[in-house]
């Protein structure tokens, strides 16, 4: 069995020497052994493949390993073939590429040295802290739209057409029948650019302009964020967005540290604790409380104060005195003030602030990582210097939010050095499939223009100058590849766009890129973001199970009661006992009651945990009792609660729901309050938090009222499955509590005595305190303590939904979208919610990509995972690095067949690179859907980027190409408005060549029989209204043809599975409009020759009467299901053309048109030109029926 086989990689060397002599006798003593790249070209299976057996021999040749997987592609020979079917393309980028690196050198990222306080000394120049997300700027705007434009094929035909149109020679009509269609487009798609341009500049005005404080020596001043400088020191007050990558130095917050929130940087709205230094910490904080004072000495005497009078001054009665004077308020509230906020005594050793240091921050040069951080913090004129390590912990990067205290930090990146930048990609203009499609249906018309134009002057016999001639035919039959295609689909593309916006079922949706809207409609792969957009990130205490009772929602209210009774005992029991004496862990152990076992549950959820509850001051409040400490004000409407994750602020508000609340915690201590009032205190002596490898945390606290000290743990069922006492329901209450799709953890306790504690405190210490291998040495040294835990219960946490998110998923899947899951999330958090959403079905089974950092471990886990069949995979982002970096296609082609996959701890720029390794190995359209700052690059990289404006803000909605309010929408987005717009743009497309190739034929035919003449058929005006007036509101109402209802193509999905065929409009579809209109126009033609009597102009009145009602009927005969507006378009350019004809006397003869004469022979001509093919419309409905027809019958 797969799941038999082991998977660790082999490590030691007589495994490695029996795996190699195994290999080398399977060979056998005469045979040749293939080579890798003989393997990799025979496409051999990775577990024939043979590894080198020890894990030296991975990493001495890593080169020879980069080049491995994409042996086959390096090895294509680069012939004429290869540069005709696109390596003219390959070398002109390169080129181009080479001289804009020539032209625009990047400058080289260094490590810098940044001075508090002193921008100027910094040794090199850095960027501008300034967003730009526009594509052009002034001088580029024009060149570049032209460009985008002309790059295609059709656009850059029909230049050279009109431009032709100059040369006397060449001269076929009227300028204006090039010129007009040609620069309503290009009028048409500035306009448009410069619309979404402008609208760029407004967003990019308003970050750039938001106002930030800056600590100067004059005091404080405010500074646009644009302005902001490398070495500045920044004042971010609360829910304030941090405009720079800085460095944390000090806090408001008593603790020396803050919450922030990073929602627009990775995606996890868990709230992060930040540290700041410790030695700009302990300085009192004069700084910004003299910029305060001086604002305010300046508001009311208009005076500058010095900062060296704050400076001189030895106490702070005597500060706030100068201030005052100098104000003219009375110094008392000021000094209580200063008093009750700092605690200074009455004669402080010192008045220093950050200016009056002398220090610098050593920072790493600007990364990627968004995760890390390396820098050195230095304060040079103390005795001795203080060196001081700053790590990720002592960051804050820009576009996270401050959400406790007002932090001062000191810029070290800005601009696009700043990891948020870093990580996002530069807009690109999105071309969409069908577009693509349509330009190498143009390139085959072309081919076949400039064969029909060859074949008439050969006909001719190369009489004259038969090159002019050759290029007159170009011009003439120049109507096969009409200027109106790229009119009637971008105002096709514009309606789409407005239906989209204006359906009800979907509210708020916007639809920002109106170029690709028949995008949604190919859509093969889904990638979604998980927190925000799957979920609402909202946890909700679900289950608590004690392994012989279980409660669920509808019990809590005997919980509640259990923990009464039980603190009510404790109560009287601490009242009337002896004294505390400390805990034996000897003591005898007598059955505990129901009650106190869910006490005791409930007491170490409440205390095991990383929660601190936060007291807001009451609006309206005095500015001393907004200043005053609040430890002991626990009431209840000002206290939220901040933690590094939702899961953890969960369960302690659930603690709180059921009686036993957390008031009040900081570093060292804990205070719980029972329902009766009663607060309970514990001594926090040691933390130890949740890292990803041991998937669990813990704390060890002592109890004041009874000196007992408890080790409290909690985690995954994995991790604590082996720490705790034999019990034999708890793997099973986790299997069920996970089918439910509820997060569980598994909560235990030990109980310590204060020698055990002493023994664990001194070697935890000496660990600690180790110089190599510290990590290993604290984890070994707590290991010693879990052991035999006593197991109190198992918690079930639900991540709530978004609406509808399960039958959306069903809806994609049905239509044969492949959903990808890319998040920044933890896996077990990443894997419940696949399986709550039902993401991954039930049936399905999970495989688990072990975390690997080698190329044999990546070897190995793949060989494990190409033996499983039908499985979702779930995979880290680690080990996708490592995967990708040697074995790139094996893991792309092997996770396109999973009907799932899930990829947890994600960076941003690891979703954008998953997305552009998809369009690249598989060449299918690709759909990404996000909320936050962090899904931007993806969302950017794919075909088509939804955007959903939720609590993370509105970044991802506003760089997305459709923005919507709910993930629910998405279903109706793509099998409704997808389809529709696909299969309407196809029809339009096709329908707009046909008319083109319809007038070409009779062109071609007339001169045929007129001795190969190369003159038009059709002059002036007559051109112009074909293309617009006579037949451009009937052919462009074919926007709003549908075959299904709505309603019918949400209940069956799967009619989606057939657009990504591209059936619709293909090579097969192209040529039988082809040989419609070859029919359609040589009938057109001779039958208007065959029946004109003496006059020219009877041809040209009888031929193009017929055409135009040709068209109105091919039009008829395309429409599946009509709408009023069609009706109307029809009889509409009918009415025109007939109410036109009294005015084109010199085309028409007005006297033979009005003849019966006329009448019969217009009419033969076009049921002759259109019957047949109704006929064989009928006859195919009937004997092969489309699948639509069947629920529209």
């Amino acid at each position: 069995m797969a799941d038999r086989i082991p998977l660790r990689p082999v490590r030691g060397a007589a495994a490695a020497d029996r795996k190699r002599a195994a290999y080398y006798r399977a060979a056998g003593p005469g045979a040749t052994r293939p080579t890798r790249y003989q393997l990799e070209d025979e496409s051999a299976h990775l577990d024939e493949m043979p590894l080198m057996m020890s894990e030296e021999g991975f990493e001495n040749d890593e080169s020879d390993y980069h080049s491995l997987p994409r042996a086959r592609i390096t090895q294509r020979t680069r012939g004429l073939e290869w540069f005709v079917c696109g390596g003219w393309k390959f070398l002109c980028t390169s080129c181009c590429d080479w001289l804009i690196n020539v032209c625009q050198r990047k400058r080289e990222l260094r490590a810098r040295t940044v001075w508090l306080g002193h921008p100027e000394k910094c040794e090199e120049k850095h960027p501008r802290n300034s967003i730009k997300n526009q594509k052009y700027n002034v001088f580029t705007f024009i060149p570049g739209v032209l460009y985008e434009q002309f790059k295609f094929f059709l656009n850059l035909y029909f230049l050279v057409v009109s431009c032709s149109q100059f040369v006397p020679a060449l001269k076929i009509g009227y300028l204006y029948t090039y010129w007009a269609p040609l620069g309503f487009v290009l009028a048409v798609t500035i306009t448009r650019e410069a619309v979404d341009e402008f609208r760029r500049f407004q967003r990019d005005k308003e970050v750039n302009s938001q106002l930030y404080s800056k600590l100067t020596v004059r005091g404080k001043v405010q500074v646009k964020s644009s302005d902001i400088q490398v070495g500045d020191l920044i004042i971010v007050e609360k829910n304030q967005r941090v405009p720079s990558d800085m460095v944390f130095l000090r806090t408001s917050e008593k603790a020396g540290s803050c919450f922030i929130r990073t929602d627009q940087l990775d995606g996890e709205t868990d709230w992060k604790l930040k540290v700041a230094v410790s030695c700009t910490q302990r300085l009192p904080a004069l700084g910004y409380y003299q910029a305060e004072m001086a604002d305010a000495a300046l508001n009311r005497s208009g005076e500058t104060i010095h900062p060296c009078i704050f400076q001189s001054s030895g106490t702070v009665s005597l500060l706030a005195s100068c201030v005052m004077t100098a104000v003219g308020f009375s110094s008392v509230p000021l000094l209580r003030f200063m008093m009750s906020a700092h605690k200074v005594e009455e004669n402080p050793p010192s008045l220093l602030d950050l200016f009056s240091i002398n220090a610098y921050v050593h920072a790493q040069k600007p990364l990627l990582d968004i995760h890390s951080f390396e820098g050195t913090f230095t304060r040079e004129d103390s005795d001795p210097p203080i060196h001081e390590s700053l790590s990720i912990e002592n960051t804050l990067w820009a576009s996270t939010i401050v959400a406790s205290g007002t932090v001062i930090g000191v810029v070290i990146y800005t601009g696009k050095e700043t990891r948020s930048v870093m990580n996002t990609s530069n807009p690109q203009n999105k071309v969409g499939l069908l577009d693509l499609e349509l330009n190498q249906l143009t390139k085959a018309l072309f081919l076949a223009l400039v064969a029909l134009s060859v074949v008439m002057v050969t006909l001719q016999g190369f009489v004259g100058p038969w090159y002019r001639n050759l290029f007159r035919f170009l011009l003439l039959f120049s109507y096969i590849i009409p200027i109106s295609l790229r009119v009637n689909l971008d105002m096709g593309k514009a309606a789409y766009g407005w239906l989209i916006m204006a359906d009800g079922s979907i509210p708020g949706t916007v639809v920002r890129t109106s170029t690709i809207p028949e995008e949604l409609g190919r859509l093969v792969y889904l990638l979604t973001d998980k927190t925000g957009t799957l979920t609402q990130n909202e946890m909700v205490f679900k289950r608590l199970h004690l392994g012989t009772v279980s409660y669920g929602m509808d019990t809590m209210d005997e919980i509640q009661s259990h923990v009464r009774d039980s603190c009510s005992q404790l109560h009287y029991q601490a009242t009337t006992s002896t004294p505390p004496r400390k805990a034996q862990s000897s003591a005898p152990k007598v059955k505990k009651s129901v009650s106190s076992r869910v006490h005791e549950a409930v007491k170490a959820i409440a205390l095991c945990h990383n929660v601190t509850p936060v007291y807001e001051p009451r609006a309206g409040g005095t500015g001393e009792a907004e200043h005053a400490e609040v430890d002991q004000d626990f009431s209840d409407e000002n206290r939220t609660y901040q933690a590094a994750s939702p899961d953890e602020v969960a369960l302690v508000q659930w603690t709180e729901s059921v009686g036993l609340t957390l008031v009040n915690r900081d570093l060292t201590s804990m205070q719980l309050r029972t329902p009766s009032g009663q607060i309970l205190t514990y001594s926090v002596l040691q933390t130890f938090p949740f890292t990803s490898e041991s998937k669990r945390m813990g704390v060890i606290v002592r109890d004041e009222s009874t000196a007992e000290i408890t080790f409290y743990m909690k985690g995954a069922d994995v991790a604590m499955s082996t720490i705790v006492q034999y019990n034999d329901w708890l793997e099973e209450e986790c299997g069920n509590m996970a089918r439910e799709g509820l997060r569980t953890l598994v909560v235990a306790k030990r109980t310590l005595t204060e020698e055990q504690y002493q023994d664990f405190e001194s070697r935890h210490a000496q660990a600690r305190l180790s110089v190599h291998d510290r990590a290993l040495k604290v984890a070994a040294v707590l290991e010693s303590l879990e052991r035999d835990m006593q197991l109190l219960c198992v918690t079930g946490v639900e991540d709530r939904l978004q609406e509808h998110v399960r039958p959306t998923l069903e809806t994609l899947r049905n239509a044969g979208i492949k959903i990808w899951m890319l998040t920044g999330d933890k896996l077990e958090t990443a894997t419940c919610i696949a399986k709550s959403s039902h993401l991954v079905s039930r049936t399905q089974d999970i495989h688990v990509f072990r975390p690997v950092t080698s190329r044999g471990e990546a070897h190995l886990e793949l060989n494990a995972f190409r033996r499983k069949h039908d499985c979702a995979l779930v995979i880290s982002g680690d080990s996708l690095e490592v995967c990708l970096r040697y074995y790139e296609h094996e893991l792309v082609e092997l996770a396109c067949q999973c009907p799932a996959v899930v990829c947890c701890r994600c960076s941003p720029t690891q979703k954008a690179r998953i997305v552009k390794l998809l369009r690249q190995h598989t060449h299918r359209r690709t759909c990404a859907i996000g909320d936050g700052g962090n899904d931007v690059s993806m969302i950017q990289a794919a075909d088509c980027g939804i955007g959903i404006e939720g609590k993370e803000g509105k970044a991802a909605s506003l760089a997305a190409d459709f923005s919507i309010q709910r993930f629910e929408h998405v279903g109706r987005l793509l099998v409704v408005h997808g389809r529709s717009s696909y299969k309407r743009s196809a029809a339009l497309g096709q329908f707009v060549m046909h008319r083109g190739l319809v007038i070409s034929t009779m062109q071609a035919v007339f001169s045929s029989i007129f001795y190969f003449a190369s003159v038009p058929l059709y002059q002036g005006f007559l051109m112009v209204g074909y293309a617009t007036v006579y037949t451009m509101f009937p052919v462009f109402s074919l926007v709003l043809d549908q075959d299904v209802k709505p309603e019918m193509a949400m209940l069956y999905p799967e009619l989606y599975k057939d657009l990504t065929k591209g059936r619709s409009l293909s090579f097969k579809t192209f040529f039988i409009w082809v040989l419609i209109s070859i029919y359609q126009g040589g009938i057109l033609m001779f039958g208007a020759l065959v029946l004109f009597e003496s006059e020219f102009v009877h041809v040209v009145a009888i031929s193009f009467t017929a055409l135009v009602l040709t068209e109105l009927l091919m039009v008829a005969l395309t429409v599946r299901t009509w709408h009023w507006l069609m009706v109307v378009a029809e009889f509409l350019s009918l009415g025109c053309y007939v109410a036109s004809l009294a005015f084109l006397n010199e085309y028409f003869d007005v006297a033979f048109i009005t003849t019966v004469t006329f009448l019969w022979k217009v009419s033969a001509i076009t049921v002759v030109s259109c019957l047949p093919l109704y006929v064989l419309k009928y006859l195919k409905r009937k004997l092969s029926p489309p699948s639509y027809s069947k629920l529209t019958s």
